[in-house]
C-alpha cells in the first residue's frame, strides 16, 4: 500500500512514518497485544483508515527505515507517541525502553537528554497527561536547546 502524508480532520499534518512506527514499536516484545492492536486501530482512524487497511499494514509493515522529524515539535509528537503505544498493555518491556531509546538518538537527541525525556514520556502518558502540557515542561527544563 501506498500512500502520503495524512492530514487529519482537523487539519493537522501526521506523517505516515510515526504510524509506522508505531506498529513497529508494536511488535518490540514480538506480539501485539489487544490494547496495543486496538490502539493502533484507533490511531489509523485518525488518519482516515479503514479497519481493513490498518491491518494490511500491520502485517505489512516489518522493518521500515526510520526517517527522523525536523522539528522539536515533530520529534516530540512522534516520541510521545510511542510512548502510548508502549503504556498500551501497562507493561514497559525493556525491548521496548531500548526501541524509544533508540528513536531517540535517531531523532537528534543528545545522550544527556535522553532517559529525562523518555522518563518524562512514560510517566505523562501513564498519568494522562497531554503531549504539549509535556512539550512545554521539557522545554521549561531546558532539556533540549536549540
Amino acid at each position: 500500500m501506498n500512500f502520503s502524508d495524512f492530514v487529519t480532520h482537523h487539519g493537522k499534518r501526521v506523517n505516515k512514518e510515526a504510524f509506522l512506527h508505531l506498529i513497529q514499536v508494536s511488535r518490540t516484545d514480538k506480539k501485539i497485544s489487544k490494547q496495543e492492536f486496538e490502539l493502533l486501530h484507533k490511531e489509523g482512524r485518525k488518519f482516515g483508515l479503514s479497519d481493513p487497511e490498518i491491518d494490511r499494514l500491520i502485517v505489512s509493515e516489518r522493518d521500515h527505515h526510520y526517517h527522523q522529524p525536523y522539528s522539536l515539535e515533530d520529534k516530540f509528537e512522534h516520541l510521545y507517541q510511542v510512548a502510548q503505544m508502549i503504556l498500551a498493555d501497562e507493561v514497559i518491556e525493556e525491548s521496548e525502553k531500548k526501541m524509544i531509546r533508540r528513536f531517540a538518538i535517531e531523532a537528534g537527541f543528545n545522550d544527556n537528554t535522553i532517559e529525562k525525556l523518555i522518563d518524562l514520556l512514560l510517566r505523562g502518558v501513564e498519568n494522562n497527561e497531554s503531549e504539549e502540557a509535556l512539550l512545554k515542561e521539557f522545554r521549561k527544563k531546558h532539556l533540549f536547546k536549540d
